[in-house]
């Protein structure tokens, strides 16, 4: 399956999978025809400031968005921008705010009824009107670089010069990553610039959890160099732990495993119970088989209970890709298998302490040592429970 994202400023954390080679990337640094780049301002909040910023649009014909960090206190600051520009129309919009009604104001707003909107990061994607070439961001240095970003690229659509104005408050000291992502927003202006601005993203955030949750941080933690190496190891070894998927598995065991005649007489009925065992997927589907043969033929000699154990062996070991179960100079029983070390320490954890020493793993097998000298239901059985075990540690990594 091949998937494709597109990303105006990727997160830190996707950023850098492209950067390291786990994603390829490509950028679209060509503008639509006309679009020229937007004039970024930042300034400390100042009334007058606003004041004309806004009647500057406004005298042109244009639209303004005026965006605020929260919901709470946007009815105060839609009243003190009615008192500071008389006769503008101005509506709000938010996101606890009815589907209908929301719609309905976006609409109106689109339609040019109205001059300003008060709204909060709901406009943040998906908005394309033409009218709005300057929109103010009030306490930007609470949006995150990406955001802001987005919300800058609402206005400037229409070909005609746009204006973003970015204002923090005037007598508070901003911290170092805020007034790094205002800096990065007013630096990177020109359009294509997006690649540029997620990189420094990144460089100031961190480039997250690559294999966890996290979208951002961690990495200065530790320092660059030891994050690489232990991201690397990492992957290195979640890659590894694949059970790797085989064809079949063939079982070599001195073993004494068919249906007798004497059991079931009739060759085409033993037929059917030789392609019946055959087909049988899961444990249930043998207990099901015995039960039946039980029923209709009597008790069911050893060789045909054998037939059945080795077939529950085959089941669980084609599931831990297990391609071969032989015998080896008469002590030993081996494993053939293409897993790597790290699926099979992961199989080996849940092995019981008394047969952890015995299984021994090597490049393309692994070594039971000592199990050749026990008689071929012994060993038949320990391989079953064993095997038991292993598929936990199967079925507890697909849960995780």
């Amino acid at each position: 399956m091949d998937v494709l994202t597109l990303s105006a400023t990727p997160i830190p954390r996707t950023l850098y999978m492209s950067l390291s080679g786990i994603r390829e990337m490509s950028l679209i640094t060509t503008p639509p025809p006309s679009r020229r780049p937007i004039k970024t301002h930042l300034a400390p909040m100042n009334p007058e400031t606003v004041r004309s910023a806004i009647r500057q649009e406004l005298d042109r014909g244009g639209q303004v968005f005026y965006v605020v960090p929260r919901v709470e206190g946007i009815e105060k600051r839609t009243e003190e921008l009615r008192q500071m520009i008389p006769g503008a129309r101005i509506a709000i919009a938010h996101g606890q705010m009815e589907a209908g009604e929301l719609e309905s104001i976006m609409l109106s707003f689109s339609s040019a009824e109205a001059d300003i909107l008060v709204c909060t990061t709901i406009i943040e994607s998906g908005l394309d009107i033409p009218r709005v070439n300057t929109i103010l961001i009030e306490d930007a240095h609470r949006f995150g670089l990406a955001q802001l970003y987005q919300l800058r690229g609402r206005v400037g659509r229409a070909g005609i010069q746009a204006h973003a104005w970015l204002f923090y408050p005037k007598q508070r000291t901003l911290s170092d990553a805020a007034r790094q992502r205002l800096r990065a927003i007013q630096e990177f202006t020109q359009l294509g610039s997006g690649y540029q601005l997620a990189v420094r993203d990144m460089e100031i955030r961190g480039v997250g959890n690559l294999l966890g949750a996290e979208q951002s941080g961690q990495m200065e933690a530790i320092g660059f160099d030891l994050y690489m190496e232990m991201l690397e190891e990492a992957i290195r070894e979640i890659r590894g732990q694949e059970i790797p998927k085989v064809e079949d598995t063939q079982i070599d065991l001195n073993l004494t495993a068919f249906v007798p005649a004497d059991y079931i007489p009739d060759i085409d009925q033993k037929m059917s119970a030789y392609r019946a065992v055959a087909a049988a997927k899961s444990k249930e589907e043998l207990t099901q088989i015995a039960a039946e043969w039980s029923d209709r033929y009597g008790t069911i000699p050893k060789p045909a209970s054998q037939l059945l154990r080795v077939m529950e062996l085959k089941q669980l070991a084609k599931k831990l890709g297990f391609s071969r179960i032989k015998p080896e100079a008469k002590q030993h029983v081996v494993l053939e298998t293409p897993m790597e070390e790290p699926a099979w320490n992961l199989l080996a954890g849940n092995l019981p302490e008394n047969l952890k020493s015995r299984f021994v793993y090597s490049p393309g097998k692994v070594t039971v040592r000592g199990l050749g000298v026990f008689k071929a239901d012994q060993q038949l059985q320990t391989l079953i429970d064993a095997f038991e075990k292993m598929q936990g540690a199967v079925v507890e990594a697909a849960v995780i």
